[in-house]
């Protein structure tokens, strides 16, 4: 019966301290310098506005310039190395 009342106590005592307004100003949690504006170097800038660094783009601008160069290397080698297969296949039909 004393541990059923020492818990109603402890429960009590809990509740007041929740519901007291200057405990809810703890309950409160700040973010601290987690803010987005806190920027870690210098800023970032459009691939147009600087192209010869890359160094200085935005990571979204470096990966579409480096898709895109490697789509064109690897088509325009597929391109270079098959050119003169398609051209005899149809100069053969055409003679026959």
């Amino acid at each position: 019966m004393a541990t059923l009342a020492a818990a109603a106590v402890r429960h009590a005592r809990a509740l007041a301290r929740v519901s007291s307004p200057q405990s809810t100003a703890n309950l409160i949690h700040k973010r601290g310098l987690a803010g987005a504006a806190d920027h870690h170097g210098p800023p970032k800038v459009n691939c147009w506005q600087d192209p010869m660094s890359p160094s200085k783009w935005k990571e979204e601008h470096f990966v579409l310039v480096s898709l895109s160069g490697w789509a064109l290397l690897i088509s325009g080698g597929y391109k270079f190395f098959t050119r003169g297969k398609g051209k005899d296949e149809k100069l053969a039909e055409a003679s026959q």
